[in-house]
């Protein structure tokens, strides 16, 4: 049967078709949706790990124990899983291990625009590459054989443009695929310098198999058209050259580490212009002219974000950029926190109270910006506490009197509990803000420790972040209503005069969760509004101005939250009562 599926959803069901029954994931967009599809099977184990750490480590013993097993996280989920993975390299594995790193060119979603093919070089694991969900469903399938055939975990790289598009997929049938013997095997698993130098050279040799593999494996194929024009290109950028360039022959590499050197340089003899085309990094392109074959390629293309068939056309055809698509631009439409937020308030208050925010990756993020303009740092997942314990360090006393560090339930239990115990090892006295909105908002509201479900929706135990929190040893912990700004402002007044660390957890369930969401509704007072527009700072779209003088609460956005009336000093705008 075919059916439409996302790239995501199609790696799901090939891990499954593949016999795997763990997964493993923090989600991360682009990557969400793989795990949270495979944990819909029946007869499978899949899991919200706390970080892509313990995520990859989890899937490891789930792999010496003998299981296919699958591990799926965002491009910069591999930084942070990159020490387990860079050792098992070195082990390989028993039962099949995939690792799916989801990059994200053009950052719609990220920090940063890593190429995460440069992984699969420096660890010494072969990177495979689909093109459509098709592929991502068959070469997920292909790479827990590969890994089992290698002894090696298998990196399947994909992008946002990937994970989120639609074509249709042949589903299969699941294979019977039994759990490996288990065996006790030191020198192979435990990574003692002795046995990792024994393990290091099965690394070398598994890179020499796997290159003469490249070769003639079907991941790599040629298209042969017109030679004048010959092109070397890898994943969905495969999909803008046929549309493009129809007329060029094209040599499609479905494995980008370790190259078939042999097969490059076939083609390259039998094409008048050779072009590599890729996103982001030149890792192809690089490694091509190392071996003295001479090609065009970031000579003629960015750096930087998404390619497109448009792009391709522009470079090959002469074709003038923005010739393509509408008239007129769409008037840009900037990312806000939703109305009804539980984060607004924080924000506003802190700006409010001109304080120095460093702060985390979260849809909470969206408080840096206008007119909110709560936050100073975003550097990485747990890092706003790791930063104010620097910026102390750096500036002294009186500085820390004025400096927050803002972290959100999800990310707290990620990266952000080991830098407050540096915080009260180190005698930090910053205070911090938990945004406690009993979800993982930005992703897709995913569960974790501190909701009481698991990925299945489970009843389990319940991390107490209060708990967890005053036993790392804070002894000033107080739990406060965002919504609530007189309270909150108290809270932090009195909290910044501490010289020990100190926490705010605001909690409050994310607006598009709360399963007992207000029916208050809001009206504007013609009569007592000045038009100040002072209630617009809290920056929701549920009020706005209809003219040049008064206000208006548009009842089609407003969730009822009651932050604006407590902003408006001329209480002008009422709760309907009845």
């Amino acid at each position: 049967m075919k059916r439409l599926m996302i790239g995501n959803e199609a790696i799901a069901r090939g891990a499954y078709e593949a016999g795997a029954t763990v997964a493993t994931a923090y989600p991360g967009t682009p990557s969400t949706e793989i795990v949270s599809n495979f944990a819909r099977n029946e007869g499978v184990y899949a899991e919200w790990s706390p970080n892509e750490k313990v995520a990859v480590e989890v899937a490891a013993g789930a792999s010496i124990g003998g299981a296919r097993t699958l591990v799926a996280m965002k491009h910069v989920g591999v930084n942070v899983a990159a020490d387990p993975l860079y050792t098992f390299a070195y082990t390989g594995v028993t039962g099949g291990l995939v690792i799916v790193s989801a990059d994200d060119p053009g950052m719609h979603s990220s920090q940063n625009e890593q190429d995460n093919r440069g992984y699969g070089r420096f660890a010494k694991i072969p990177v495979i590459e689909p093109s459509d969900s098709q592929e991502a469903k068959d070469f997920t399938k292909l790479a827990f054989d590969l890994s089992e055939q290698f002894d090696t975990p298998v990196m399947l790289r994909i992008t946002t443009r990937l994970a989120h598009s639609q074509t249709l997929v042949e589903e299969g049938e699941r294979l019977a695929i039994p759990l490996k013997e288990y065996k006790k095997d030191a020198p192979k698993y435990v990574m003692l310098p002795a046995f990792a130098r024994s393990r290091h050279i099965e690394v070398e040799k598994r890179m020499q198999a796997l290159a003469e593999y490249a070769e003639t494996s079907e991941l790599n194929r040629i298209e042969w058209n017109d030679p004048d024009l010959g092109i070397i290109t890898s994943g969905v950028v495969y999909q803008y050259v046929k549309e493009a360039l129809p007329e060029a022959s094209v040599l499609k590499l479905g494995m980008t580490n370790p190259l078939p050197m042999g097969l490059i340089k076939e083609f390259a003899s039998k094409v008048k212009r050779l072009v590599v085309i890729e996103e982001l990094e030149p890792v192809i392109e690089e490694q091509i002219k190392a071996h003295g074959i001479s090609c065009e390629g970031k000579e003629l293309f960015t750096l930087l974000g998404e390619y497109s068939p448009e792009l391709l056309e522009t470079v090959f055809k002469g074709k003038k950029p923005g010739s393509y698509g509408l008239e007129s631009q769409i008037p840009p439409r900037p990312p806000l926190l939703c109305p009804g937020c539980p984060h607004r308030g924080v924000f506003y208050t802190l700006n409010k109270m001109k304080l120095i925010v460093t702060g985390d990756i979260g849809c909470y993020t969206l408080g840096a910006l206008s007119p909110l303009e709560g936050m100073d740092t975003c550097i990485c997942m747990g890092s706003s506490i790791g930063a104010s314990i620097g910026l102390e360090k750096a500036r002294g006393e009186k500085f820390a009197k004025r400096l927050v560090a803002v972290i959100g339930d999800s990310t707290f239990v990620h990266s952000g509990i080991t830098p407050l115990i540096d915080m009260v090892y180190n005698q930090g006295t910053s205070t911090v803000i938990i945004l406690d909105n009993d979800t993982t908002a930005m992703t897709g509201h995913q569960d974790h420790p501190a909701t009481g479900l698991t990925i299945t929706k489970a009843p389990t135990k319940k991390l107490d972040i209060e708990a967890l929190v005053k036993a790392v040893g804070i002894p000033n912990v107080r739990i406060v209503d965002p919504l609530n700004l007189p309270q909150l402002k108290e809270a932090l007044e009195e909290e910044l005069k501490r010289r020990e660390p100190s926490v705010i957890i605001a909690k409050r369930p994310c607006v598009l969760i709360n399963k007992q969401k207000t029916t208050d509704k809001y009206y504007v007072d013609s009569e007592l509004c000045k038009g100040c527009k002072l209630c617009l700072k809290v920056g929701c779209t549920g009020v706005s101005f209809m003219d040049q003088e008064k206000v208006a609460v548009m009842n089609d956005n407003c969730a009822g939250c009651g932050l604006c009336p407590q902003v408006c000093t001329f209480d002008a705008i009422k709760r309907v009562e009845g």
